[in-house]
């Protein structure tokens, strides 16, 4: 297994990543800032030392409990975060949730971050959501002026088409940009993921496992079922989720064959998937119990047969259903 990966701008990181949004209360149950802490730690422990969060998550919470953990730990962090949601998509009654990427907006956010981590540079800091009242050249350049600053090391973008990844990086060099990409989310792979190849930059795939498909106690078929965060998402109604279900039954038969977990196939899969494009990836799959890094981590050492690749390549492709209800607010809804 690799020590690091390089992504774009010479940015190295560890070859598995942690989503700091799992420790934010985003898909219901309670929180427990201890074991959060406690998991932060084990995930630097075992060598998973690239931690992404953003200021959206819990209201700044997210970026103030991983301070907890970066006090005393920060040289051996790769952290990065994000501004450009704005309002707290967990207050219904706080009024409308927007991108929003105006410079002076920009400045205001990574000062913000910066405190709420305590610390004096982001190694990573993404635009999350492209405003499109905004012109990207506007956005990115306040971005840039942060690295020169001092308080950015790199530059990443999230949920762009290919174009405005390809405007994006015209004014400053990016190093990642961040998607959902999965064996259930295929739709970068038609344009985002080549344009990243052509320009250099990496991918940072988050909900690597499928967003409500092998999380928390979803490991086999038969767990997959309707909660209340997948309600409005279109590829957990009707006929899509009895669709999908069978791309649950093709991850856990290959899992059985290869004598590991679903989650591991999956994170396996998609490793094999970015290979096959060229493009230096790496999966931020989130958490709250310490073993789920480790079974996140050995699955760099999953190998798949080309049959089992192409099987479950086929499966992917037969997903139904959208991954958001509202495809605007990401690239390839704008595509």
């Amino acid at each position: 297994m690799p020590d690091t990966v390089t992504l774009g701008d010479r940015l190295t990181v560890s070859p598995m990543g942690f989503g700091g949004m799992a420790l934010t209360p985003v898909y219901g149950g309670e929180i427990d800032d201890t074991e959060s802490i406690a998991t932060l730690h084990h995930a630097i422990d075992v060598g998973v030392t690239f931690i992404d969060t953003a200021n959206v998550y819990g209201g700044g919470d997210n970026e103030r409990l991983i301070a907890n953990v970066l006090a005393d730990r920060r040289d051996e962090v790769t952290i990065a975060t994000k501004f450009g949601i704005d309002g707290n998509p967990a207050d219904r009654a706080g009024g409308e949730v927007r991108p929003r990427g105006d410079a002076a907006y920009v400045r205001q956010c990574v000062d913000e971050s910066l405190a709420r981590l305590r610390t004096d540079v982001i190694d990573l800091y993404y635009m999350h959501r492209r405003d499109v009242r905004v012109p990207i050249e506007e956005t990115v350049g306040a971005m840039a002026e942060l690295v020169t600053a001092g308080k950015v090391r790199h530059l990443g973008v999230s949920e762009t088409t290919a174009a405005e990844l390809r405007a994006a990086h015209a004014v400053h060099p990016i190093a990642a940009i961040q998607s959902e990409w999965s064996i259930w989310s295929l739709d970068i792979e038609r344009t985002v993921v080549p344009t990243a190849v052509d320009l250099g930059i990496g991918v940072v795939p988050f909900s690597p496992l499928g967003r409500g498909f092998l999380t928390g106690s979803v490991r086999s078929a038969a767990d997959l079922g309707e909660r209340d965060f997948r309600k409005n998402i279109p590829r957990f109604t009707g006929s899509a989720l009895d669709a999908n279900q069978a791309v649950v039954a093709a991850v856990v038969d290959v899992a059985a064959e290869v004598g590991a977990t679903p989650a591991q196939v999956a994170l396996a899969w998609l490793r094999h998937r970015a290979e096959t494009f060229g493009v230096a990836s790496v999966p931020i799959p989130g958490t709250r119990r310490a073993a789920r890094i480790d079974e996140n981590l050995e699955s760099l050492s999953v190998s798949l047969s080309a049959a089992q690749i192409e099987r479950l390549s086929a499966a992917g492709e037969s997903v139904s259903g959208e991954r958001y209800a509202d495809m605007r607010s990401v690239g390839t809804g704008r595509e």
